[in-house]
């Protein structure tokens, strides 16, 4: 008896507190009486360890716009062959809404062997080439045809890698790049993660080489700035239309609009830095 009062009160404690310990402490919560540290069979804890380490279906699962904004601040990880791991934090994103949108590759709803990802369920990615050499990586969300660009990364974890990986892909002798050259860019990210056309198609609930963990320090309405996305020029409307989002302040950004942010600052929704 007493050791259940105990395991009942521990289990009261972990489940009135937000923040839960690593799986490790939960399986030596779990541990038989008789000190055999292998845990029982309990949906509890294996539920808990899936959720702790990766972002689930029902992630991805939202609309375009409102899924760009949900990638800010979350982490990328990259699972390299020889198992090295890269982590980035999402920086900013461009969202493209489907049919209606002039400046998304399925505009008019038109479904090809090249944007077939954007069509399938929220979490694939869409990847592309770009001027026959660069590649550039999208995750489809809800809506037909709809899907987030992931423009920049704030390199956390397996820097000189990076760096080896997008000095392979540069020609002729070049200085070493600071770290925030690293993934500044839907290209340079592509590079810096060896991302290419193999990734097209993939699922990032399910791959063993790329998935998305929670983020710790996500950011609120007023460290995101919206404002029109980059290289689509030839789109009217669309052109204008406020569908890139970034972390305002951050150095890792591939373009800053000062415009915009002074826009804001004086409509008093961010502080004047």
């Amino acid at each position: 008896m007493p050791r259940k009062r105990k395991l009942l009160a521990q289990l009261s404690a972990l489940q009135s507190n937000s923040s839960f310990p690593p799986f490790d402490s939960l399986v030596n919560l779990n541990a038989t009486s008789d000190g055999d540290s292998a845990p029982k069979s309990s949906r509890y804890f294996a539920v808990e360890k899936k959720n702790s380490s990766q972002l689930e279906a029902d992630f991805f699962n939202q609309p375009c716009i409102s899924l760009a904004k949900s990638f800010l601040g979350q982490i990328l990880v990259r699972k390299l062959p020889d198992g090295r791991e890269l982590w980035g934090r999402i920086v900013e994103t461009e969202a493209y809404l489907g049919g209606e949108d002039e400046a998304s590759h399925s505009k008019g709803g038109k479904q090809t062997q090249r944007n077939a990802a954007m069509f399938m369920k929220p979490g694939t990615l869409y990847v592309y080439q770009i001027y026959g050499i660069h590649f550039c990586m999208n995750v489809s969300s809800q809506g037909e045809g709809a899907a987030v660009l992931l423009r920049s990364l704030e390199p956390l974890q397996g820097l000189d890698a990076m760096r080896e990986l997008r000095s392979a892909s540069r020609k002729g002798p070049t200085k070493p790049l600071k770290d925030w050259q690293l993934c500044n860019g839907p290209s340079k990210l592509c590079q810096a993660l060896g991302i290419d056309k193999a990734f097209d198609q993939r699922d990032l609930t399910e791959d063993a080489a790329i998935w998305m963990v929670p983020g710790h320090d996500l950011p609120g309405e007023q460290d995101v700035v919206a404002t029109t996305r980059i290289g689509i020029g030839n789109t009217g409307e669309w052109a204008q239309k406020p569908l890139r989002f970034y972390l305002r302040g951050n150095k890792f950004v591939s373009v800053v609009d000062k415009k915009t942010e002074r826009e804001m600052a004086a409509m008093g929704q961010i502080s004047c830095s």
